[in-house]
């Protein structure tokens, strides 16, 4: 028998032993009787198994095959947490160009990372077709084609390996979803606007990857560390995050839940981080509750009024963004802490913190920003907390174990009324925190300065608004406005808003506007006083005939509701010379839909005028 490659030489006789056998010899002499037999040779040692294929530690983030500063076959055990026991990355196959060898490893299709990237991906082609996400497709495809060849570029030069870049793949989504440049239009779908921003934000989140690390691993999400640097140089003027509210709920909502709850539960329930995501939800709904009760309001772009109190609350915890970020964004692996204690304790901090940065904001900017400013912080702190909880895969990696072993410090206490107390303390201390930083913020009832109330302009005569029908879909986002008092109130101030412009109008200072008008319906009206200069000027006078209520939205759903009040009636212009005496005055009929937006003081300004909608 010969013996297995590497094992040294054969053992037994050989081929040539066996075909000539030796002549006869005398007998040897007999052996003393003090020698020892020589012990039988032991039988030849068989290689070890072969590990498992390599199993990359996958998730948000996660390199191919591991981190890409590292060798691309570089293997994880199969136990180990925030793996998909089932990965099997293909093997690296060999390509030859002339004399040289590259290594290339294909994608892989069980990759959980490939599978994050597909659904932000019909995330944004939902969203981009359905919902009015303002971002384009250049601004994606620039983003993840320089954040891929970056990480080509990257692998290749510290290993000689060309790797499927999924982990760049993955940041470049993420920045696409949750990136936005201010001026990109809706259904622009090739816009080029801003492309080098996106480009930019995407490029410096991978960087972060490759440079701030500790012990091997990168310290932050990419994505998420880069997306706050964003957003605070370049600033609200020039970039905003998703909106928390997306589009009033129809099928296209239903399906964009849909997508993110199924995938969601799909990925972590693998890499079994539902635990972590479901301790920040929590601590985070508890933390805002606090923030809610003290009366706390955000002005958005998407609501008729301030976001206030209650409907804060639920319209910040049932947002789609806070369950990307939830399923999508803290569930790196590599970021997170690895054992089930340490996870829960790290979800339930994070939820905390991302409150209390929450809090002291009155803007959705503010706090969008301080929501993902959150898992900044955490992450900086991954490693003392971890260092303080059980290791990973320990017998004390149980949280009903964590909470009732014997605590050395305090023989004679509880375990569980110790770590009861020193949990409720800490709790304690940071609601306190929150309510603080809740109650210091500016209010944005009244955070809009300069615009004056609509009460103090022009009489109106009751009697001269007709009766207003209210569509049905009004009551979804005001009572108020639903009820004919709302609806009669609010065509009261269209009325004064419209006299306020013809006196604008009439002696030509556009400084009248803004105490009646915003937007797009601010603007036109400066250029038209503008325009007309010292020469002729048209001011009209509306009467109205009937009135309808509903909600419009003049900037596209991404923009947000406006009340919208669909006007018919005369309109009587009469033309002024430069010194205002009147030339002349026409009559006629008009129908327009007038777009209205309460400001965080309760006025109503003018936002835009539409074309008839009934």
């Amino acid at each position: 028998m010969r013996g297995l490659p590497g094992d040294g030489p054969a053992l037994g006789p050989s081929a040539l032993d066996v075909a000539t056998p030796p002549a006869p010899l005398p007998a040897p002499p007999p052996a003393p009787p003090a020698a020892t037999p020589a012990p039988p040779l032991a039988p030849p040692a068989l290689p070890r198994p072969l590990p498992p294929p390599p199993v990359a530690p996958v998730g948000a983030e996660s390199a191919p095959n591991g981190d890409t500063s590292e060798e691309p076959t570089a293997t994880a055990p199969p136990s180990e947490p925030g793996v998909w026991p089932s990965s099997v990355p293909p093997r690296a196959r060999e390509v030859h160009l002339g004399s040289r060898t590259i290594r290339v490893v294909p994608p892989n299709i069980h990759d959980p990372r490939i599978h994050l990237s597909t659904v932000i991906v019909a995330i944004l082609f939902i969203g981009m077709g359905w919902l009015g996400f303002r971002v384009s497709i250049p601004q994606i495809a620039l983003t993840m084609a320089t954040c891929a060849a970056m990480e080509i570029v990257w692998v290749h030069r510290r290993t000689g390996t060309i790797a499927w870049p999924a982990s760049a793949l993955q940041t470049a989504t993420s920045v696409a979803l949750l990136f936005r440049v201010i001026g990109t239009g809706e259904n622009d779908f090739w816009s080029f606007h801003g492309w080098y921003l996106f480009v930019a934000v995407g490029a410096g989140s991978l960087l972060t990857k490759y440079t701030l690390r500790w012990r091997g691993s990168h310290i932050f999400n990419p994505s998420n560390i880069g997306l706050v640097a964003g957003f605070l140089v370049l600033g609200s003027q020039r970039v905003e995050p998703l909106d928390f509210w997306w589009a009033p709920l129809g099928w296209p909502m239903v399906a964009a839940y849909a997508v993110i709850f199924f995938g969601g539960f799909w990925i972590c329930g693998r890499l079994r981080l539902l635990s972590l995501g479901l301790a920040l939800w929590l601590s985070l709904a508890a933390g805002l509750g606090v923030v809610a009760l003290v009366g706390h309001c955000i002005t958005t772009r998407w609501s008729f009024a301030p976001v206030c109190d209650g409907h804060f609350w639920w319209i910040v915890m049932t947002s789609p963004e806070i369950f990307i970020f939830m399923f999508f964004m803290i569930t790196d692996p590599k970021t997170v802490p690895a054992g089930r204690v340490a996870r829960v304790v790290f979800g339930t901090c994070l939820g905390l913190v991302c409150a209390l940065l929450m809090a002291p904001w009155s803007t959705e900017f503010g706090a969008k920003v301080g929501l993902l400013s959150g898992l900044v912080v955490m992450c900086a702190l991954r490693y003392p907390l971890e260092r303080r909880l059980p290791a990973a895969g320990s017998e004390d990696d149980n949280l009903r174990r964590f909470f009732t072993r014997p605590v050395p410090a305090r023989p004679n206490w509880s375990p569980v009324l110790t770590r009861t107390l020193a949990g409720v303390s800490l709790v304690g201390v940071l609601g306190v925190g929150i309510a603080v930083a809740a109650v210091g913020a500016d209010d944005a009832r009244s955070a809009e300065p300069g615009v004056a109330a609509s009460e103090s302009g022009p009489d109106v005569d009751p009697a001269s608004i007709p009766s207003v029908t209210i569509d049905r879909d009004v009551s979804g986002l005001s009572a108020r406005l639903a009820t004919p008092d709302g609806a009669h109130d609010l065509a009261m101030a269209l009325s004064r808003n419209l006299k306020v412009e013809a006196e604008a109008m009439a002696i030509g200072d556009g400084s009248l506007l803004p105490a009646v008008d915003d937007g797009q319906r601010l603007q036109d009206m400066q250029d038209t006083i503008q325009q007309a200069g010292d020469g002729h000027r048209m001011v009209p006078d509306y009467t109205f005939d009937t009135l309808h209520l509903m909600v419009v939205f003049p900037g596209g759903l991404q923009r947000g509701a406006n009340a919208g009040l669909v006007a018919t009636g005369t309109v009587t212009e009469v033309m002024l010379d430069a010194q205002g005496a009147r030339l002349e005055q026409t009559k006629r009929p008009f129908a327009t839909t007038f777009s209205l937006r309460q400001t965080p003081t309760g006025n109503w300004l003018t936002t835009d005028t539409l074309a008839p909608k009934t």
